[in-house]
């Protein structure tokens, strides 16, 4: 089987061209827009640690006192038990939102799927139609990103606690220890975004086709990755050179703009309907892609109103 790339993202690219411009529709573009909002809720955010200007100075006592700071700030909330729970509260009310907010996106992404399958623009429709579909990702999603969130910390933590034991065995800083410890760190990040990757693209796709529970799409998109696997990792890769393209584009146009463009995009609804002919072109592609593999993972065969390019124009 020959997996190409360029062309379902020319194919992408023509679906929305079709979808967004012929013609153009303001009304179509919010409604759209809309569901690529709730669809894209949460993703792309990421944090890490930063490393600030003390890992690079030579001062011992600095260094220490970075160490040293987790032990601070536990004698401290000890010390201030209202602060603590009032910490607390507001973590845990933080953590209520971010359920909340998977959940929506969840069923957010069904229904950006569907518009973009069918090319159209409902909500209350797809929001109702694919429930139990949504609810079975977003349970998933929910103890993925739990998973995720300890497997990180508990990284970090071994991390602290050897660099510790090993700056107050010598007094120096640890430089090789802290670069091995970051390639790790990046792989790790990496491996988890894979996944990540795979869930949104693919699973949710397959999902929408045949109207299965998430563990059941894992079973069958597995059955093609596995096969494939370079082919998905050089998707992967693909993707992450788009994104970044992509994001460097936005941000010449919005200088362009004289930063009215920027205003724009810190507005999250506006945000999506202006970049709604991205978000539409990369579901559209990922689309395509899987649609390689065969009917059962084409996501478009029962749609016949639209006649792809061959090529890119």
């Amino acid at each position: 089987m020959n997996i190409q790339f360029a062309e379902p993202l020319s194919r992408g690219f023509h679906r929305m061209k079709v979808a967004l411009f012929k013609p153009f529709d303001v009304k179509k573009w919010f409604v759209v827009g809309f569901t690529a909002f709730l669809a894209g809720l949460l993703d792309g955010g990421g944090g890490g640690g930063g490393k600030g200007d003390y890992g690079i100075k030579n001062n011992v006592d600095d260094f220490g006192d970075i160490l040293e700071a987790p032990y601070h700030a536990l004698n401290w909330l000890q010390d201030n038990p209202e602060w603590a729970l009032l910490i607390f509260f507001i973590a845990g009310l933080i953590f209520l939102f971010i359920v909340f907010l998977t959940w929506v996106s969840s069923r957010g992404k069904f229904m950006f799927v569907d518009n973009v399958v069918h090319d159209r623009a409902l909500v209350a429709q797809p929001w109702r139609e694919y429930t139990r579909e949504g609810n079975s990702l977003f349970i998933w999603r929910l103890f993925y990103g739990l998973l995720c969130f300890a497997i990180i910390i508990g990284f970090l933590f071994q991390t602290w606690r050897s660099a510790y034991d090993l700056y107050y065995d010598d007094y120096h800083f640890p430089w090789l220890f802290f670069v091995k410890m970051g390639i790790l760190l990046l792989l790790l990040v990496l491996f988890l975004s894979y996944i990540e990757l795979l869930l949104n693209e693919f699973v949710v796709a397959v999902m929408y086709k045949h109207r299965l529970g998430v563990m059941q799409a894992w079973s069958r998109l597995l059955t093609i990755h596995w096969t494939y696997l370079p082919q998905f990792i050089l998707f992967g890769l693909f993707w992450l050179l788009l994104s970044i393209a992509a994001f460097i584009l936005v941000i010449i146009a919005a200088l362009l703009t004289c930063c009215l463009g920027l205003i724009l995009l810190i507005i999250p609804y506006i945000n999506a309907v202006v970049l709604l002919p991205l978000s539409f072109t990369f579901r559209s592609f990922s689309l395509e892609f899987l649609a390689q593999f065969g009917d059962e993972y084409n996501v478009f065969s029962d749609n016949q109103t639209f006649t792809a390019p061959h090529a890119v124009g």
